[in-house]
């Protein structure tokens, strides 16, 4: 499940800074893309404990890590950010309204986060992890038709 909190344009003190370059660079998507899904390297986590934001938890980066430009279509397919990682992940996203937006352990230890009917904007994004400073190669994935098989079940232990 995802949480949702409310608008929260100011910046927490030290922490994620949306209007800092992104870490891994910036791509500019419309509805219907191609090839779907758009998957970026990253390495996930940092220094900033991602809990200070409401629902959210793990270490971040101050630097969003992606950015992804939205132009939004018919709303038919929702918008979904997925980390693909050996290591246990966060996902922190500053949606197009300024929503703070956080999952962790949706697929697995895996962190999803879907946007039904996607306003268009700048989504920023921060993939985290359980320990400060401990940077874990990570794969996010931005897709339109994410299916909850195409995550990684090889993480069958419990928590």
């Amino acid at each position: 499940m995802s949480e949702v909190g409310g608008p929260q344009q100011e910046q927490a003190e030290g922490g994620p800074d949306f209007s800092l370059d992104p870490t891994y660079g910036a791509i500019d998507l419309t509805a219907g893309f191609t090839p779907d899904p758009q998957t970026v390297a990253v390495a996930a986590g940092g220094g900033f404990d991602a809990s200070a934001i409401e629902g959210c938890a793990g270490w971040i980066a101050s630097a969003p890590d992606y950015r992804v430009n939205w132009t939004a279509g018919s709303g038919a397919l929702p918008l979904t950010f997925h980390v693909a990682s050996e290591a246990d992940t966060t996902l922190v996203i500053n949606d197009a309204e300024g929503n703070w937006v956080c999952n962790d352990d949706a697929s697995g230890f895996d962190p999803v986060i879907t946007f039904q009917n996607a306003p268009s904007g700048q989504y920023d994004v921060w993939v985290g992890t359980y320990a400060q400073g401990d940077l874990q190669d990570s794969a996010l994935h931005v897709t339109e038709v994410y299916a909850e098989e195409q995550g990684h079940d090889d993480h069958d232990h419990a928590h």
